[in-house]
């Protein structure tokens, strides 16, 4: 693979599984020393962590919840204190709710955690990462939220305001960090195979249905998101901000 990312430095969160982790792997094959985060995953971010080291770039793990003002911030100056920089973020660690949630039972916790993780651990590591980026005059912020985002999703409702209003902090941000030379993008999964969505794809009947409205007709591999994700954060997207890049096999077609 050409060097896409040779000397860049990326934080990405939620970098323990899944799409995280593909995005973690295929930037360290791109050139760029990774710095990612993870909350209980210890022994699967080692694995990632080791899976990078006969990359052309690098991988470390740091324990942060991205929840935490805190925890966002230390895990951006550990980038910046190891490489002096940080070139990417890619604010990827979110959750779902695997059972249905009816607005009617839906609790206040259960509300509360879905936007702390999905929403405010966006806006934590931004927050952070932003200043150093303005400095440099350079940077590039990719969020990753969710086709539900676009459409909302019955019995996923807070999921889905929190992946919409992600949405909606990219494009503002798009503007407001232009002048400064720092691209903000988005990238929009549909279905894809990983952990959090398990028990919906693996099950034969669900799968059957979630498939037939995907015109592929099949779920997305981690790999096929990362892969938008790196053209982002490479030179390819130089003219690139604002936008959200669908990747959902069809399955929803977003003007």
């Amino acid at each position: 693979m050409k060097i896409l990312l040779e000397n860049q430095v990326a934080v990405v969160t939620g970098g323990s599984r899944g799409i995280g982790a593909a995005v973690v792997k295929l930037f360290a094959e791109a050139g760029a020393r990774v710095v990612f985060s993870y909350v209980k995953a210890a022994r699967a971010a080692r694995e990632v962590e080791k899976g990078c080291r006969n990359c052309a770039g690098s991988a470390e793990p740091v324990r942060a919840d991205v929840r935490r003002m805190r925890d966002a911030g230390r895990l951006i100056e550990r980038a910046v204190r190891q490489h002096g920089r940080i070139d990417i973020l890619v604010a990827n660690a979110g959750i779902w709710n695997q059972r249905p949630a009816p607005i009617e039972a839906m609790s206040e916790r259960e509300w509360d955690r879905m936007i702390a993780v999905n929403l405010k651990g966006v806006y934590s590591v931004i927050r952070y990462a932003a200043p150093h980026m303005i400095r440099r005059k350079s940077g590039r912020i990719i969020v990753v939220s969710s086709t539900a985002g676009q459409r909302g999703e019955a019995f996923h409702n807070h999921y889905a305001a929190a992946k919409g209003g992600a949405i909606s902090l990219v494009k503002g941000l798009s503007t407001e960090l232009a002048p400064h030379n720092i691209l903000v993008n988005c990238v929009a999964p549909g279905w894809v195979a990983t952990d959090m969505s398990a028990p919906a794809v693996r099950n034969a009947r669900e799968a059957r249905r979630l498939m037939a409205g995907i015109p592929l007709g099949r779920f997305a591999r981690p790999e096929e998101i990362a892969m938008p994700i790196l053209f982002l954060a490479s030179r390819m997207s130089t003219f690139m901000t604002g936008e959200i890049i669908n990747v959902n096999g069809g399955n929803v077609l977003c003007g």
